[in-house]
């Protein structure tokens, strides 16, 4: 088997993430031609092309094999550095910006309970790439090799990883307290659901005409809806009176508890449940991240039934 140079790899990686060759020669602080002499001599290492010269630039299946080649060294080089500062505690040195460990999680997770379980790791200096996304797209982030584990709603481990159930994040219909009661007096109903717009994360959030469809007893669901890309803003935009919007109940109770918001359907209820995937690797960072996520999920999430990690 070859071996590749650990900075060719990082310069590939950097070209991916950074989205073009002047950016990741100003990261890796050569320049643009050093660049593109690394990608080619890989390139020719490897036999074929690596990266697709278009707008934005994508990797191609070679080239995305060697990105999770070169996320899972980045990872075992975080283990190097965690037991050198345990063997030697004075040891000072910071990760390189090319050393990130990455990880994609939704965004109601990040507004809610999953920062505060980072917390510890980051101020160990745990160099960390927070990605998000949609609950049901994360697991692609991870699928591609992008990230090394991932907060989904899919159940099944993908191949090569382990999976560890988190317990449910329960969504309720939340409206301004003057604009329910004007609109919505009796609650939100199969009649009145089209009365104001939905406030959606983006055009993949299905969420809203989900909890609509459970909620009025409907198979099909079209609504109204505006788009704010951030879990905070969908509640900012609700108490401007944009509109309805479902959210997760831990973003909002303590604005239900004091009647700036109120719940148009408290019996319809949803709750999503959440894993945590991983790559399956002997790796104190990774072991420690999974504990970390799995013990914040306990306390803020909806318990679920919880196994030992499943893996393929």
């Amino acid at each position: 088997m070859s071996t590749y140079d650990p900075a060719a790899l990082e310069c590939l990686a950097a070209i991916v993430e950074e989205g073009g060759f002047e950016r990741a020669a100003q990261r890796l602080n050569i320049t643009q031609s050093a660049v593109s002499q690394r990608l080619r001599a890989l390139e020719a290492q490897v036999g074929t092309v690596l990266i697709v010269r278009s707008r934005p630039l994508k990797p191609t299946s070679a080239g995305n094999l060697l990105l999770k080649h070169t996320r899972q060294l980045r990872l075992l080089r975080a283990d190097l550095e965690l037991d050198l500062r345990e063997l030697a505690p004075s040891t000072t040195g910071g990760a390189r910006e090319e050393e990130r460990i990455a990880i994609a999680v939704n965004a109601d997770s990040i507004a809610t309970w999953a920062l505060p379980a980072m917390n510890g790791l980051a101020r160990q200096g745990l160099p960390l790439e927070i990605i998000t996304d949609d609950q049901d797209f994360t697991h692609e982030w991870l699928r591609e090799g992008q990230v090394m584990g991932c907060v989904t709603t899919v159940k099944q481990a993908l191949r090569g990883c382990k999976v560890v159930p988190l317990g449910a994040m329960r969504y309720v219909a939340i409206a301004e307290a003057a604009f329910a009661k004007e609109k919505y007096p009796q609650g939100l109903t199969p009649h009145n659901f089209r009365e104001a717009p939905f406030i959606a994360f983006n055009r993949k959030d299905d969420m809203q005409s989900e909890f609509v469809g459970k909620a009025c007893g409907l198979k099909r669901v079209a609504l109204n809806q505006i788009f704010v890309p951030s879990s905070e803003g969908q509640v900012r935009a609700v108490l401007a009176g944009w509109g309805l919007s479902v959210v997760p109940e831990l973003l909002v109770r303590g604005l239900l508890e004091e009647g700036r918001l109120v719940n148009v359907a408290p019996q319809a209820a949803l709750p999503i449940q959440l894993y945590w995937h991983c790559w399956n690797l002997q790796s104190e960072v990774l072991d420690g991240l999974s504990a970390a996520l799995t013990k914040a999920a306990e306390g803020a999430l909806v318990s679920a039934e919880r196994s030992r990690p499943a893996a393929r």
